[in-house]
């Protein structure tokens, strides 16, 4: 049960539902509710088999391309914190309007929904190392298939009620939290790239 409670947390903290919400409604504008429900359902899907596949195979193909996992975790952590910059950074929402309407509605929900907002590098990255394939068993990887589902369902419905969100807090607050929470992945991908740099140097003094 703590396992299955830590992973959750773990899971929770790093594909961060609520900071998806500014990325879904910049992804969605302009579009009638079918075809936002419909964007919101396919990136949910996408995110599920993206970070089922690291699950079951993630540390299998490391193993097999001889990729360290701390290497792969600096890597993850640079992709964070480069996505994190355009949160912050990112031009105004009309000049991103003008690019995503340019797009299919397959693919705003490939990107940037279901990657790197929900299936973000750090997301990919913990499932990696909370199913350890020499620690865990297929059962307990499969639980942690399940503790996703369960998480991305609860994403699925605060994306549905974006609209309603947006109403109370404005499209001001929606640009804030999304800095803000630029800022706060930022903050998490440098310290996980120190962290992964540590123990790279410490492993060869």
């Amino acid at each position: 049960m703590d396992r299955l409670l830590t992973e959750i947390v773990t899971l929770w903290v790093v594909m961060d539902p609520i900071g998806t919400l500014p990325v879904f409604l910049a992804v969605t504008a302009g579009m009638k509710a079918d075809k936002a429900r419909r964007v919101a359902v396919n990136a949910i899907l996408i995110a599920f088999l993206v970070l089922s596949f690291f699950v079951l195979f993630g540390q299998i193909l490391l193993t097999t391309m001889k990729i360290n996992i701390s290497s792969f975790q600096i890597a993850a952590n640079i992709v964070l914190f480069l996505f994190a910059l355009t949160m912050i950074f990112g031009e105004s929402k009309l000049e991103e309007e003008k690019k995503l309407i340019k797009k299919s509605d397959a693919e705003r929900a490939v990107f940037p929904l279901a990657i790197p907002s929900i299936a973000t590098p750090g997301a990919m990255l913990a499932v990696m190392t909370v199913t350890d394939n020499h620690r865990i068993s297929l059962y307990e990887q499969f639980e942690t298939v399940a503790e996703l589902a369960l998480i991305l369902s609860i994403v699925l419905v605060l994306m549905l009620a974006a609209s309603r969100i947006i109403a109370v807090i404005g499209n001001a607050g929606a640009s804030v939290i999304s800095r803000v929470m630029g800022l706060v992945l930022a903050s998490v991908a440098v310290d996980g790239f120190v962290r992964a740099a540590h123990q790279i140097t410490a492993a060869h003094p």
